[in-house]
């Protein structure tokens, strides 16, 4: 998995705080500078007051602000499970490589996660499922499982690739493929929305591989809002009510 950022707002938090300040102010927040439209707000510095503006607007539920500043994410190498996941949650914006126009034919049929995402539970002898009271096997087990998955994933993957040959259309070869074969996404999102999508899929509860991600996306959203994510992060995530969409 590979997540670069590809376009941001500039300026977020200053956008946050401009939009919350614009509902309580006689005058329009845009002709304005910044210094004026915080005027008020309690704080020695400039970034003192965002910070004691953001911590009230979250502690508070006002969350309308933060729907302003978006960033988008190019998400490389994900399962199409994660991107099934992933795409219920309606208020983002998705384009998904598609397997309807793209021929995966040029892969290693030694190299199962070229093509693949591989389950960490697949080789970990130890590894314990959210459904599972224990997950331990011998080793010789956990070598067994770990070659019929192997070699199930590249039967597939070798039956596509002679479908396609003999000209089945990829779009209806592509039924033959596993769930976890990868897929790339370009996600465009809000601040708020990447707030309740982190509630959801940066839980306890949620499965490994989506957790992962959504960790990766908030690491890089904390460097583009660093007070809102900050907050987020540290006083809100393992909350037990979760922000709604």
């Amino acid at each position: 998995m590979n997540i670069e950022v590809l376009e941001r707002t500039e300026d977020p938090e200053e956008v946050i705080c401009r939009a919350a300040r614009n509902d309580y102010s006689e005058q329009a927040v845009g002709d304005r500078e910044f210094e004026s439209v915080m005027e008020g707000v309690d704080g020695g510095s400039l970034d003192e007051k965002m910070e004691t503006l953001i911590r009230h607007l979250i502690e508070h539920g006002h969350y309308g602000p933060f729907e302003h500043p978006q960033i988008t994410y190019s998400i490389e190498g994900v399962s199409r499970s994660l991107m099934a996941q992933l795409t219920r949650h309606r208020h983002a914006s998705f384009d998904v490589q598609s397997m309807r126009y793209v021929a995966f034919e040029d892969y290693d049929p030694d190299d199962v996660e070229e093509m693949v995402v591989m389950p960490p539970s697949v080789d970990d002898p130890d590894w314990v499922g959210r459904k599972q009271k224990t997950g331990s096997v011998d080793e010789e087990t956990a070598e067994e499982r770990q070659k019929l998955f192997e070699d199930s994933v590249r039967d597939s993957l070798e039956t596509y690739a002679e479908l396609v040959d003999r000209g089945l259309p990829p779009e209806d070869a592509r039924f033959v493929l596993p769930i976890g074969t990868r897929t790339n996404i370009v996600m465009s999102v809000n601040a708020r929305t990447l707030m309740h999508i982190a509630d959801m899929r940066a839980a306890a509860d949620a499965q490994w591989e989506i957790r992962g991600m959504t960790e990766e996306l908030l690491d890089l959203a904390e460097e583009w809002c660093p007070t809102t994510f900050g907050i987020y992060r540290k006083e809100m995530l393992n909350r037990k009510n979760r922000l709604a969409p």
